[in-house]
């Protein structure tokens, strides 16, 4: 392996600092509290989606010191940030309120139809039926839907952290396998998609039904324990608002799904998006306040990981590559705690003859890590963006999330290797 140059270096040592960052955002916080002549900027650096862009930054300011401004400018030109536009435009579509009522309709018309109390028939149904509907919409629009009913129903009354977290750590899991139904929703499986010749059938055959197995028995786990706390679910909100009218579910419905199917084309999906948002402020009457801020804070989040991303091929591609089937299964599940899932597949894939059972490991070992962090799966930071104010400190603490998803990333674990 050619030794690293100084850039790479650096790089890499800017990803850590980030990672341990992501770690650390409570303690930026505290600083706020205790400084307060400089709080501003402790609250900033205290905000997890704000970090992979600071130290993308700081990663950009030393390449344009060390290297000069024309490779600085080229390598940044060099980064595809399709992404990160795409998880913003989904992300506000999706949470308008005709999208929001109509998917709220949809899990209550389903839940009815369960033989348990309503409350747990409708977390049940957001922890699985939402999830594996990502498949189709794709993860950041799911991440989206689940996360605003969630913290406009449950996460608006008084429950317990306990609950809180396990629910995002559920969430997080069942996101991130849900989406490998089919070869367009999860961002991992897109990367190599088209490379290794994968269509729909196949995801189904090795990865759907195994995963679809796996987001069912944590959302039924999750909702028969956390059974007694579950009855604000099935409550209706009396302040909730009357129901827009067909024509405006209509048009949205057409916008989100005209985004979904231009999602790799970002000159027509930001098109339609700016379209949209000349719409819904003509009919402001039927909208909820557009979450801007928050998709824009996950924009500059994955748009940093992206930056800093890009000069970790170096040490990850040789780490990986030297698994066997077994040990990628596990590698990737755990390098996806520190790192983009999409970014160790892709890294798989262009590498030349590798075996089927090697690609289908590495693939199962990062969608089945991707709820570990906030990191690990592009829609994870939609989820905190949307979730954190229902925290304490409005903060999702990292290991608490950590420690949450183990144990359905456990599940995760044993329906891709055993069945």
């Amino acid at each position: 392996m050619p030794e690293p140059s100084v850039i790479q270096v650096v790089g890499a040592a800017l990803f850590a600092l980030a990672v341990i960052h992501t770690f650390s955002t409570r303690f930026f916080e505290h600083l706020a509290r205790i400084q307060p002549s400089h709080a501003g900027i402790w609250h900033l650096l205290g905000e997890v989606e704000v970090v992979f862009g600071f130290w993308a930054m700081v990663l950009v300011l030393f390449m344009f010191g060390a290297l000069g401004r024309e490779q600085a400018i080229s390598y940044i030109d060099s980064r595809n940030f399709t992404e990160p536009m795409f998880v913003f435009a989904i992300m506000v579509v999706a949470g308008t309120r005709p999208i929001l009522q109509f998917a709220g309709a949809a899990v209550h018309g389903v839940a009815a139809l369960m033989p348990v109390k309503r409350g747990m028939a409708v977390y049940f149904l957001v922890l699985s039926l939402v999830p594996l509907l990502g498949s189709f919409i794709t993860e950041p629009a799911a991440m989206t839907l689940a996360a605003l009913m969630l913290r406009d129903s449950l996460f608006s009354r008084p429950v317990s952290a306990r609950l809180k977290y396990a629910t995002v750590g559920v969430l997080f899991v069942n996101i991130s396998i849900g989406g490998t139904l089919t070869t367009f929703a999860a961002p991992p499986v897109l990367m190599v998609a088209t490379t290794w010749n994968w269509d729909t059938w196949f995801m189904m055959l090795n990865f759907g039904w195994k995963a679809a197995i796996a987001v069912l028995f944590n959302a039924l786990a999750a909702m028969l324990f956390f059974r007694s706390e579950l009855g604000p679910m099935g409550t209706p909100d009396p302040a909730r608002p009357a129901p827009v009218p067909l024509f405006m579910l209509v048009v949205h419905l057409a916008f989100l799904t005209a985004v979904v199917v231009f999602a790799h084309h970002a000159s027509i999906f930001m098109g339609l998006f700016l379209f949209f948002l000349g719409f819904s402020t003509a009919y402001e009457r039927y909208q909820n306040p557009l979450i801007l801020r928050e998709a824009l804070l996950v924009a500059f989040f994955l748009a940093g990981l992206v930056v800093l991303g890009g000069m970790q091929q170096w040490w990850l591609q040789p780490v990986l590559m030297a698994m066997d089937t077994t040990s990628v299964f596990f590698g990737a599940a755990a390098l996806t705690a520190i790192t983009d899932n999409a970014a160790l597949t892709y890294l798989g894939s262009l590498v030349q003859g590798l075996t089927q059972e090697f690609k289908v490991a590495l693939v199962a070992g990062a969608v089945t890590g991707g709820g570990l962090t906030v990191i690990a799966n592009a829609p994870n930071p939609a989820g905190v963006a949307i979730l954190r104010g229902s925290f304490e400190e409005n903060t999702i603490h990292p290991l608490g999330l950590l420690l949450a998803a183990l144990a359905p990333t456990l599940v995760a674990v044993l329906a891709f290797r055993l069945l």
